[in-house]
Parts: C-alpha cells; structure tokens; sequence
C-alpha cells in the first residue's frame, strides 16, 4: 500500500509546498473536503480512477469537486470504452483507498487528465493518501506533478 510518505517525497522532489492537512472528520468527498477546509468545492482536485474496458488500463482524472466526470467524452480522448475504477482495482493500480486517492504518488504511473475548470483557481486541495488528509497545490504545479493533460470533464 503506497502512503502519505509517497506523497510527501514527490512534493520534496519537486520542491513544492508541504502544506498536509489532516482533519479528524471524513475528506472524503468533496464536500466534506471542502468543508473541513473551509474552502469553496470547486477547488476540491477529486481523484478518479476509470478502468478501459478493452485494456484493462488505469486512466485518472482530476477533476474540480463541483464537476461530474462526462464518461463519453473520456472514452474519445483515450480510445476506448471506460468504466468506474471498483475498489480493489483503484487499491491495486494507485495504492490508495477511494476517498483518500492523490493525483501522484501512485504504484503504477496513471494516464491523468486535469479538469480545465481547476486552472480558475491559484491554489486547489487534493485528497493525501488519506480519506482524513488533504494538501494544497497550485493547478500549474498538479500539471507539472502529474504530467497531467488538460480537458473539459464535462
């Protein structure tokens, strides 16, 4: 199982801020997120893991809290049909429990998608590993970070 110490030692690497929070109530979606923050939803980065159908790979995107992921539109840019990521398939390709997954950090390197939406803003909150932990980001640095592609979830 990967850890917040994964997380920790990407953003070392990077040289970005160590801003970890980690709350006693539940972070787990991004409501409950953005109300331990005290932040608005739209800056929830929600990590969601989508399974192709025909390849068995793991695709991630990053999307703001307030959005819904648009599956049709993921399916064009990757090619193939796609699925919700189960449990145990997001434990096994990121490392991490749902509620709790970040966008790097993971066991395997994810192809990952940034939500447009998350660029309005000059710092975004991402799950830490934890459904109880949070850190803050820049949208530039969660590219630099994730290799990320940007596009319109929605």
């Amino acid at each position: 199982m990967a850890s917040q110490k994964d997380i920790i030692a990407i953003l070392e690497k990077l040289n970005l801020p160590l801003d970890i929070r980690e709350f006693p109530q539940s972070t787990k979606t991004s409501k409950e997120a953005a109300e331990a923050i005290g932040c608005e939803v739209e800056q929830i980065g929600k990590s969601i893991v989508f399974k192709g159908k025909n390849t068995g790979k793991a695709y991630l995107v990053v999307a703001s809290g307030k959005n819904r992921i648009n599956e049709r539109k993921l399916e064009e840019i990757v090619g193939e049909p796609v699925e919700k990521g189960t449990p145990g398939f997001v434990r096994e390709k990121t490392g991490f429990e749902i509620g709790g997954v970040p966008p790097f950090g993971h066991r395997e390197k994810l192809r990952t998608f940034v939500d447009e939406d998350l660029l309005a803003f000059q710092e975004i909150w991402c799950a830490g590993g934890t459904s109880h932990t949070v850190f803050r980001i820049t949208p530039q640095d969660l590219l630099r970070a994730t290799g990320g592609v940007i596009i319109s979830v929605k």
